[in-house]
């Protein structure tokens, strides 16, 4: 039996703007109901990547596919059937949160003006914006301006829904608020696919990761296997350090260097288990020792070389 084709999938994607490989020989595979994460510092092509998924930038090689269909040339069919968030939502700002979704259904060829307004009604409603539908644009909170941007993208029942940095400048409430939504959204089984910057936003929400450097996807799967790329670590609580460290380094564990109490590295191989036996058999008093589960910011780190810019 076949399985279902992926959400987003490319083969061998690029873009170049002048003499800068912006994006090089991307394969994303986004599996159908997946909620992925896309992360990378900013300039490793993210936003790029986005764009030319959603025909708003023409590749110079290789090809893409939404929904199973290729785009661009699938465009008209395929995109009634996305809902995206580019670059932060753009509305008018003297204009009400209703006002501004009509005129977005408006200018959509394959909305039914009949239903417009129970649509609007019911996009504001599921976005939390039902109290502040009369309001004006420009008195929103950057937090309601970002769900009002879902709820544009909400306006048709959508297969695939694409965010660029949804919680991108918003306050502790603001992301919570965004984050609730989306996951929710991935819970009715919607494919989400999120760029973000905010790694501990991605790893609490997101099932599938991709990680971008230098226009490069360096690593991509489901989050276990991804955190699972890195070595398992070991934190162990001792005041015998010198010792320890003789013992570590006789069972081919050459990184462990000083932590508060004692010693921290990688297990390099060696079961848990077999370090603690050596450890007491040669007298050093162990007084903790824990495997420590790898975060996604380190083994972001460890793929692409450098730290996380959380700065946005």
């Amino acid at each position: 039996m076949s399985s279902a084709p992926p959400a987003i999938a490319s083969d061998g994607l690029g873009k170049r703007f002048g003499r800068q490989q912006v994006v090089a020989d991307l394969a994303l595979d986004v599996p159908k109901g997946a909620c992925y994460g896309f992360i990378g510092p900013n300039g490793s092509g993210k936003t790029t990547t986005i764009r030319m998924l959603l025909g708003l930038v023409r590749p110079d090689g290789g090809s893409c596919s939404l929904l199973g269909e290729p785009m661009p040339s699938a465009a008209a069919s395929v995109l009634p059937r996305v809902g995206a968030l580019v670059e932060g939502p753009a509305f008018h700002p003297y204009l009400s949160g209703t006002a501004n979704l009509l005129r977005v259904d408006a200018a959509d060829p394959t909305s039914d003006p009949a239903t417009a307004r129970s649509r609007v009604g019911s996009a504001l409603e599921r976005v939390g914006l039902s109290a502040a539908a009369g309001k004006r644009y420009r008195a929103y909170s950057l937090g309601m301006r970002q769900r009002l941007g879902i709820a544009a993208a909400l306006l048709q029942p959508r297969d695939l829904l694409v965010l660029d940095e949804p919680t991108n400048g918003l306050d502790p409430q603001g992301t919570r608020e965004v984050r609730h939504l989306v996951a929710g959204l991935a819970a009715e089984g919607t494919t989400v696919f999120v760029s973000s910057h905010l790694l501990a936003e991605v790893e609490q929400l997101c099932d599938h990761i991709g990680v971008m450097r230098e226009g490069r996807l360096v690593a991509q799967g489901p989050l276990a296997e991804l955190e699972g790329l890195r070595a398992q670590r070991f934190r162990l609580q001792t005041a015998d350090v010198a010792a320890a460290r003789g013992v570590l380094s006789g069972l081919g564990v050459q990184d462990a260097s000083e932590a508060t109490d004692g010693l921290a590295g990688s297990l390099s191989g060696v079961e848990p288990e077999r370090i603690v036996r050596a450890l007491v058999e040669a007298g050093v008093a162990v007084r903790g020792f824990a495997v420590v589960r790898p975060t996604l910011e380190e083994a972001f780190v460890e793929l692409t070389g450098e730290g996380f810019d959380v700065s946005g």
